[in-house]
């Protein structure tokens, strides 16, 4: 399964620390990393990253990843600004399985992590699927998208085909997106229960504390240009 991943070349080191901790929680991850980049022409793909070249900006950067795939595929949309601290992987694997299998073609997208706006029952609607001993609750916008989750290309494809052009930076994404109207047949879905803590990266352009003590425990370098607030930390979800 393509793993599409939103970063850039200055957060390169983002990207490889995520991917890092999927390999650690997740060893038998069955993603191929799908990772934009501008210039280093030397980057090399193999058996879980696919390197693409883009332009810098957020929309087209988004769009070139997704240029060769089908509507219906499904991906695992992860960008670099979170990571993984703790997976429930059996029940996420249940839930690629199921993709894999076709059994639930008819929605758009799971998020596995239940957390934030998704606590909250007026973001849901009141319709459901029941998914093996719990229930997929239906999600009525695009609130939490920009966590790490299984979702059509035709979801993020239009998503971004209605972004501006010009974004200026990734923080003007949430109300941009609240601006665009959800489709129909876009079903997007949460878990009932919660399956996932992930760390949020950087804030402002800034590591976050939580992700420098998590890279420093991988012996990851960070880059100079990256200034560390190590007052702020920011998690999603409790197990």
């Amino acid at each position: 399964m393509k793993a599409i991943v939103l970063t850039y070349d200055r957060n390169a080191v983002l990207t490889e620390h995520m991917i890092q901790c999927y390999n650690e929680l997740w060893p038998d991850h069955p993603f191929i990393f799908r990772i934009p980049y501008q210039h280093d022409d030397r980057l090399t793909s193999f058996s879980q990253r696919e390197y693409i070249k883009s332009a810098k900006d957020i929309k087209t950067t988004v769009l070139t990843l997704l240029e060769d795939l089908d509507e219906e595929e499904w991906i695992y949309w992860c960008i670099d600004d979170k990571y993984p601290i703790q997976l429930h992987v059996q029940q996420i694997k249940e839930i690629h399985d199921s993709i894999i299998n076709h059994e639930l073609d008819e929605i758009s997208s799971i998020l596995f992590c239940r957390a934030r706006m998704m606590l909250k029952s007026k973001y849901l609607t009141r319709d459901g699927i029941l998914f093996g001993n719990e229930k997929l609750l239906e999600r009525k916008a695009y609130h939490q998208i920009w966590i790490h989750q299984f979702v059509k290309v035709k979801v993020i494809r239009y998503l971004f085909l209605n972004f501006p052009d010009i974004i200026e930076n990734a923080k003007l994404l949430d109300a941009l997106k609240r601006k665009i109207e959800k489709p129909e047949d876009h079903k997007l879905y949460v878990t009932s229960s919660n399956h996932a803590i992930f760390g949020e990266s950087s804030s402002y352009g800034e590591i976050l504390a939580n992700c420098y003590e998590s890279m420093k425990a991988r012996n990851i370098v960070i880059p100079s240009w990256f200034k560390i607030d190590h007052a702020k930390s920011k998690t999603i979800g409790n197990l």
